[in-house]
């Protein structure tokens, strides 16, 4: 399999694109990049991603998202890998609206596991695909700021931006 990747320049750092098989893999900020490293090795095994600049556009949907573009992740292929319980995850996260923040508890009932709310914590924090599958709504159930791999600051920047109404 042929993984090509591109890093560039974001408000909130520098970010980092995998692409393969004309989809999007893997999406993360580049001071996150042990986390990278070992998500695709655990999907791909040993690979050497070939620098590629602007695949799938990616550079270009992901400043027209940072000014205010709130549809240029439309028609974007994304492959995130997963179980099939976390793909259920990943997909829900991509239902949360524009604007909204909602608790693991209000996830895990979304897919109707309530039961699950550590299992969709985990997903959450494994998802592979930073800001297009929206993670960073999921907040505590009290409204605080929890959980974000590339950080609460980032996260905060992130429902800011979108409008999201934080305590």
């Amino acid at each position: 399999m042929k993984i090509v990747c591109d890093s560039f320049e974001s408000p909130i750092g520098v970010i980092t694109a995998h692409v393969a098989n004309n989809a999007l893999i893997h999406l993360d900020f580049e001071d996150c990049s042990a986390r990278t490293q070992r998500l695709l090795r655990r999907r791909f095994g040993d690979i050497q991603p070939k620098r590629t600049d602007n695949p799938l556009d990616i550079r270009d949907r992901i400043a027209g998202y940072f000014a205010g573009d709130w549809r240029a992740f439309e028609n974007l292929e994304l492959e995130s890998g997963g179980t099939e319980f976390q793909r259920e995850v990943w997909a829900e996260l991509r239902r949360i609206p524009l604007g909204q923040a909602i608790s693991y508890a209000d996830l895990a009932q979304s897919i109707q596991r309530p039961a699950a709310v550590r299992a969709v914590a985990r997903a959450n924090a494994l998802n592979p695909i930073a800001i297009i599958v929206p993670c960073h709504r999921v907040i505590g159930k009290d409204g605080t700021l929890t959980g974000y791999a590339g950080g609460l600051k980032r996260k905060e920047w992130l429902l800011r931006h979108e409008g999201a109404l934080l305590v």
